[in-house]
């Protein structure tokens, strides 16, 4: 972790977004949600995540949050973003999602992609006591890497949260999340010299 990682703060939009974090906020499923409220669009946390990495085309997100499983993280800086997944029978972080720029899949395994717009990759360092590897989805301005770290004895069910609870949606549509959160006020992606 670096000095400048904050936490995600209330109200991140007035309160500037990156700038200044630092206010500690209960955690929920909808920090992340691919879809919140009656407009149905990106929750405040995944625009943090989006403005930690502006090259990113995707940004992660929560589809659904099965029983047992709780959202235990929010970490931003100014070049990555992450968040980890608790499991009441895998173990704390069993699920670590990181977004970054680029990612290196050296040693990995491409496989078809489940989702449209991006690559696959999977590497498994260990598969007893814990099963642990990677999964990442590579695509333009950015790699989203799942990272497991599995204790229970039934491994389908975390990669399953992995494929489909961990959701994605496009820079676009944070974008006008923003716009629409701020009635025109704010902007995603400001202007060169305006961050």
């Amino acid at each position: 972790m670096t000095g400048r990682a904050c936490r995600a703060a209330p109200l991140l939009l007035a309160a500037g977004l990156l700038a200044g974090c630092g206010q500690p906020l209960v955690l929920g499923e909808e920090t992340l949600a691919c879809e919140e409220g009656d407009a149905g669009l990106p929750a405040n946390g995944v625009v943090l995540m989006a403005q930690s990495v502006p090259s990113a085309a995707w940004v992660p997100c929560l589809e659904a949050m099965p029983l047992g499983w709780d959202l235990a993280g929010l970490e931003a800086t100014e070049s990555s973003a992450r968040f980890w997944l608790d499991s009441d029978r895998d173990g704390l972080r069993a699920l670590e999602v990181e977004l970054t720029a680029s990612c290196d899949t050296t040693g990995a395994t491409e496989i078809p992609s489940e989702r449209e717009g991006m690559r696959r990759w999977e590497r498994v360092e260990q598969v007893s006591p814990q099963y642990v590897g990677t999964r990442s989805y590579v695509f333009a301005g950015g790699c989203l890497r799942v990272l497991f770290r599995l204790s229970g004895e039934n491994r389908s069910e975390p990669l399953a949260v992995a494929t489909q609870g961990i959701g994605a949606v496009t820079r676009d549509r944070v974008r006008a999340a923003v716009l629409d959160q701020t009635d025109g006020q704010l902007q995603l992606d400001p202007p060169a010299g305006g961050r």
